[in-house]
């Protein structure tokens, strides 16, 4: 049987081809039995965090380039799980603004500062052109004279091009570059992502991973595309608990929640957009807060964010979570800032409720702040935590405290956080609002 990607490159001879995806699993029973701390001299096979840290490397993967442009409103999932997911795979990347300066607020409120600017790409040639939505970016991206020069070139010498969300309709329609192609935009068309010649078109945020992993297998091979889901941990619905609850604990508020993100300097980028996006969207309040000296980090792919504070300005406010993203770099650097750890002590003690995903697990061991609780984490550091960890779970809530298991399952992170603070119909709606299935009770 072929694998679900080989059609990403052997396409079937019609005008327009389906991608493949796997249906998702209703969310089953929550009682799932909690694994004992496994024996220290026993071997895991498991995903590395150095490898999901770095481009795949075996085989070694030619250079492709590729241009992702955004814009002031550019929704910031769609931008920055494209960027790191092709830089994971050994693309050269650009993030190419299309406004006067570099940094550009996207739609959700995130700062990302681009590489450069569109009109030093004007020359340059492309393996790959992907436009991201969101609004008004779309509208800021269809305006742009050299961005259209360099997509519309790109469509008539037969290289790849894609874009998602509104991008489809709003930005390559005007330029006629839609003309007998199927456009999965937002709600045209049930298929996730479609490939039509060298245009592949998607649906929206909830999409975006298979949207990259479409290009993956277009440049790279379906084997590069696998190997990136399995590093990615975005193909893990037949085997994993969507999530599981024990000593269930309420959240309840009588105010609008206040979320504190800290983030350093190798941080996991696209685990801290999706969590400020899918966040914000549900209208809970969430701050970014740097720990190093300057607003500004770099992230585990390179990219470059702007935080709303600096941690010692953030540690003003008292905050109804706090969650730690992963990125091995990032997640050790998390751990050396003092204020933070004075930060993290405090919630602990006033019963507030705090976390963490991938790697930041184990900061919260070191820091003394899991005990007795049942956690999930990413594969490669399981085996150096002490607690209880619930293998067959992409997220796990023990009381107070909430852990999501790595990159792929940051979404169900997400959308989990707003089901326990805001109930499940908020949940639900913003799922439905970036396009991802989740279940209906």
């Amino acid at each position: 049987m072929l694998s679900p990607l080989h059609s990403l490159l052997y396409p079937a001879p019609h005008p327009a081809t389906e991608i493949w995806a796997p249906p998702r699993p209703p969310n089953r029973s929550s009682h799932s039995p909690l694994r004992p701390p496994p024996s220290r001299s026993v071997a895991r096979a498991a995903p590395t965090l150095s490898a999901a840290a770095t481009a795949v490397t075996s085989p070694p993967l030619p250079k492709k380039k590729v241009l992702v442009p955004i814009a002031m409103g550019t929704e910031e999932m769609e931008a920055v799980i494209l960027a790191g997911v092709l830089r994971r795979a050994g693309a050269d990347v650009t993030l190419a603004s299309v406004e006067d300066g570099l940094e550009v607020e996207a739609s959700c409120g995130s700062r990302i500062v681009a590489d450069t600017h569109i009109a030093a790409c004007a020359d340059q040639v492309f393996d790959l052109v992907a436009l991201p939505g969101g609004m008004p970016g779309s509208v800021r991206l269809r305006d742009s004279e050299i961005l259209q020069r360099i997509t519309v070139t790109q469509a008539e010498e037969k290289r790849l091009y894609g874009a998602i969300c509104a991008a489809p309709a709003v930005v390559l329609m005007p330029w006629g570059l839609h003309k007998r192609r199927k456009l999965p935009t937002f709600r045209a068309v049930e298929s996730n992502v479609q490939v039509s010649g060298e245009l592949t078109t998607s649906r929206g945020p909830g999409t975006t991973f298979q949207f990259a992993l479409s290009f993956v297998a277009q440049m790279f091979g379906p084997q590069a595309a696998e190997d990136m889901e399995r590093t990615l941990m975005t193909q893990l619905d037949d085997d994993l608990e969507r999530s599981t609850e024990v000593n269930e604990l309420a959240w309840p508020l009588d105010h609008n929640p206040r979320v504190l993100i800290p983030i350093a300097n190798g941080s996991e980028e696209m685990e801290v957009i999706t969590l400020v996006d899918i966040l914000r969207r549900a209208k809970i309040n969430v701050v970014l807060a740097s720990v190093e000296k300057s607003k500004n980090i770099i992230g585990s792919q390179r990219m470059k964010i702007v935080a709303d504070k600096c941690i010692m300005s953030a540690s003003d406010s008292k905050y109804d979570l706090i969650i730690l993203p992963g990125g091995p770099a990032g997640a050790e650097r998390l751990h050396r800032c003092r204020t933070l750890k004075k930060l993290l002590k405090e919630q602990k003690q006033a019963g507030r409720m705090y976390g963490g995903v991938c790697s930041s697990p184990k900061i919260l061991q070191q820091q003394g702040l899991l005990g007795d609780k049942a956690v999930t984490a990413h594969p490669a550091i399981v085996n150096e935590l002490t607690c209880k960890v619930i293998d067959q779970s992409k997220v796990v809530i023990d009381g107070n405290l909430i852990t999501g298991k790595g990159l792929g399952t940051v979404v169900d992170l997400s959308l989990a956080i707003i089901r326990k603070f805001c109930g499940h119909g908020r949940a639900k709606g913003v799922a439905n609002g970036i396009v991802f299935e989740y279940p209906k009770s």
